[in-house]
């Protein structure tokens, strides 16, 4: 069975998505975060493996990865560049088991990339995907609410939501 990878060039995609460039104008550090966040909802529907790569911006030091919503995130070392760190990653992964799709609107790196094996999505056809997922992750909420079977009890929304909170085991 076929694995697949989606690799972000995650300055790039900031840069080129209209939300996250409003965002990066105030902190830098929001608008990675809400990547981070839409790409976390990307992951949990595609079932993919996702690598966002940053370069150490603003960052010295050495390389640093973490685990963040269930993404691999990594800060480059210094001197070392996104795309640099992206091309390692897909020389490293890209095998007939493997298939590496790179994110980022960078047309030097997408050439690099495909020597390599690897596809490209743009930074606009990744929003465009986004944007659909956000749609139907939306319409089977919908549907799964309609679905919900009904108390023959009048209940006020306010103690619905309780029941519905102990039902899940939230406090």
């Amino acid at each position: 069975m076929r694995k697949d990878v989606l690799l972000v060039d995650g300055y790039n995609i900031i840069g080129a998505w209209e939300e996250l460039r409003q965002m990066k104008e105030e902190r830098l550090a929001n608008a990675r975060d809400r990547l981070i966040e839409r790409l976390a909802e990307y992951k949990a529907y595609t079932g993919w493996r996702v690598i966002i790569v940053f370069d150490a911006h603003l960052i010295a030091g050495i390389e640093k990865k973490k685990l963040k919503h269930d993404l691999e995130v990594v800060y480059t070392r210094e001197n070392e560049t996104a795309d640099e760190r992206i091309e390692k990653l897909v020389i490293k992964m890209a095998s007939r088991s493997v298939q590496v799709h790179v994110a980022t609107s960078d047309l030097t790196e997408q050439w690099v990339i495909f020597a390599h094996g690897a596809l490209r999505i743009s930074a606009r056809e990744l929003e465009i995907e986004m944007d659909d997922i956000d749609k139907k992750i939306s319409q089977r909420v919908k549907d799964f609410q309609e679905k919900r079977p009904f108390s023959k009890i009048a209940l006020t929304d306010e103690v619905a939501e309780i029941f519905e909170k102990w039902r899940r085991g939230i406090k």
